[in-house]
C-alpha cells in the first residue's frame, strides 16, 4: 500500500493545501493529513478546530484521514507505516527549506521517501500565515480558503 502523509500545522488550511492534496491522491491509495502539535508555537485555530475543516474540506474521499502528532514527523511515519512524506512547493525560497528537512529525515529514516508537488500557479501565492493575517484585518480570504473555514 501507498500510504503517505502530508504534515503541516494547517492554520488554517487553504486552497493551495487543498490543490495539493487532491493532485496528489491517483499517485496514493491512501493520504494521512497529519496535523503537527507543536507546544511552543500560537495558532489562531485549535486543535480541534483545524482538523474539523479539514475532515469537512475531505468528508467524501475515502482515500483520505486525519490524525494528529507530535514529534519527530519520520517517528510517525514509522509508527503508522507510512513510506512517503508529501510536500508542497510555492517558490524557491520553499524547496530550499524543504531540501534542508528532506536531508535531515533521509539521515533520521532511510526508509521514508518525500514527494515534492509544485503548486499551481492560482493557489502558488497562498500560505497559511497570509490568510491569518487577512483574518486578522477581516480581509475577504473567502478565495483562499476552503468552505469549511469560511467564519
Amino acid at each position: 500500500m501507498k500510504r503517505a502523509i502530508f504534515p503541516g500545522s494547517f492554520d488554517p488550511i487553504t486552497m493551495g493545501h487543498v490543490d495539493i492534496i487532491k493532485r496528489s491522491l491517483p499517485l496514493l491509495d491512501e493520504l494521512i493529513i497529519a496535523i503537527g502539535v507543536n507546544s511552543t508555537k500560537k495558532y489562531m485555530f485549535s486543535l480541534e478546530q483545524r482538523k474539523a475543516f479539514i475532515e469537512a474540506t475531505f468528508a467524501d474521499e475515502p482515500k483520505i484521514k486525519v490524525d494528529t502528532y507530535s514529534g519527530l514527523t519520520v517517528d510517525y511515519c514509522e509508527s503508522i507505516d507510512a513510506k512517503f512524506i508529501l510536500r508542497g512547493l510555492r517558490n524557491p525560497a520553499d524547496f530550499e527549506f524543504e531540501k534542508t528537512i528532506t536531508q535531515v529525515n533521509r539521515r533520521l529514516s532511510n526508509n521514508i521517501e518525500t514527494i515534492f508537488l509544485l503548486t499551481s500557479s492560482e493557489t502558488s501565492f497562498i500560505s497559511s500565515s497570509i490568510v491569518r493575517e487577512v483574518i486578522q484585518f477581516e480581509g475577504d480570504y473567502s478565495s483562499m480558503v476552503p468552505k469549511a473555514v469560511r467564519l
